[in-house]
């Protein structure tokens, strides 16, 4: 079929000029900044020192406190002292006000004879003592903050001015602004790669499908049974949790919502679940085995992430978004006890016509956790103390 194209009154008609030639190379590899930010991720990942710029500011090498050992902080100091100036550490402004400063990140210069543990201490123990009070930082500094969340790392890392660093130009390079506008493009990444029928204990009927995003990282939507998409369609979205889900943890009521969840969707007839790679509010595995850590010592859920320097819930859900819209679904029916997650799906585009509530049963283990999540996070629990049964 021929497709008639108008031309707007007042144009030229006549060929249309040729598009500018771009070089196949750059059109393979995509958008270059958000390519050297992904090379940077992997470089801290790694636990190699990765060069940041931009943002207004000087240069920096930077470094995870994950990634240094007693030889690394040695050559960071001796670095320092070619130049005249001492490495620093630079934490994000949770951890800075767990330090006793008030920065939106910040900075403190590292004494020579601090080891690894000691870092690793200041970085995210509850009651560590810094040398100094925690300076504001600049906008370099705050993006190397966020390369290392990004990388699922402690949100903190070890700077050094990179003027006059010998062999600069072999580090991955991230600018500054690219790595701090990030995650606001990177749902825009996902691509469904795979799909098939797997049939589950609480949905027979069910299709997984797989996406992947430009970190390697896959996501899933379990699809149930044939949803009727004239109408809302009951949604879950379910924050990836291994403990919970796959070794029945009761630290959590994760395992029970998820099967829960499962099978309030197949007895409405079909919706979808959508299985999102935020392991512990978003902070990783292992960040969040450190927050477990943090509440064997008193603290709650809320307080030991922000005590490791993140916010208290680090999940975004324009991802959970475009799955929904990748298997031809844009209102929902949105099971959940998290108001944020109504808004913050509003907000992505999708519309959330209703929420239907899902109350796990309460443990002797989990009860503070629901709490935590009921006082701090204003999840809809109703208004009387939660009692363990069973």
């Amino acid at each position: 079929m021929r497709t008639q194209v108008s031309v707007p009154s007042g144009s030229v008609t006549g060929p249309a000029p040729a598009p500018a030639r771009v070089p196949f190379l750059s059109r393979l590899i995509g958008e270059r900044a958000r390519g050297d930010v992904r090379r940077a991720i992997g470089e801290l990942v790694a636990g190699r020192p990765v060069l940041v710029r931009g943002g207004g500011a000087p240069a920096r090498l930077v470094v995870s406190v994950e990634g240094l050992d007693a030889a690394g902080l040695e050559a960071l100091h001796d670095g320092g002292d070619a130049q005249g100036r001492r490495p620093t550490l630079v934490v994000s402004a949770t951890r800075a006000a767990a330090l006793g400063a008030h920065a939106a990140v910040g900075e403190l210069a590292l004494p020579r004879g601090l080891g690894p543990q000691a870092l690793l201490e200041l970085a995210g123990a509850s009651g560590a003592r810094p040398p100094e009070s925690p300076r504001p930082a600049d906008r370099v500094a705050a993006a190397g903050v966020e390369l290392a969340k990004l990388a699922k790392l402690l949100p903190a890392v070890v700077t050094l001015p990179a003027d006059g660093v010998e062999g600069i130009g072999a580090l991955a390079c991230a600018d500054a602004d690219a790595t701090l506008a990030f995650r606001v493009g990177h749902a825009g990444s996902l691509r469904r790669v795979s799909s098939a029928p797997v049939p589950m204990r609480a949905a027979s009927d069910a299709e997984l499908v797989v996406f992947r995003d430009e970190l390697g990282e896959s996501w899933s939507t379990i699809v149930v049974g044939r949803p009727d998409t004239r109408g809302p369609v009951p949604v879950r979205l379910h924050s990836a949790c291994l403990t919970g889900d796959a070794f029945a943890s009761l630290r959590c009521d994760c395992g029970d919502q998820l099967q829960m969840a499962l099978a309030k969707i197949a007895s409405l007839g079909g919706g979808a679940l959508v299985y999102l790679a935020q392991e512990g509010c978003g902070i990783g595995l292992a960040n969040k085995m450190r927050a477990y850590g943090l509440q064997e010592q008193g603290l709650d859920t809320v307080d030991a992430n922000t005590t490791l320097g993140f916010d208290a819930d680090e999940r975004r859900y324009d991802a959970a978004a475009a799955m929904l819209r990748a298997v031809g679904i844009t209102e929902v029916a949105l099971l959940t006890n998290n108001p944020s997650k109504l808004a913050a799906l509003r907000a992505a585009g999708i519309d959330v016509r209703e929420r239907l509530p899902l109350l796990a049963p309460v443990g002797a283990r989990n009860r503070g956790y629901l709490e935590a999540k009921r006082r701090r996070a204003g999840h809809l629990m109703g208004d009387v103390p939660l009692r363990a049964v069973g």
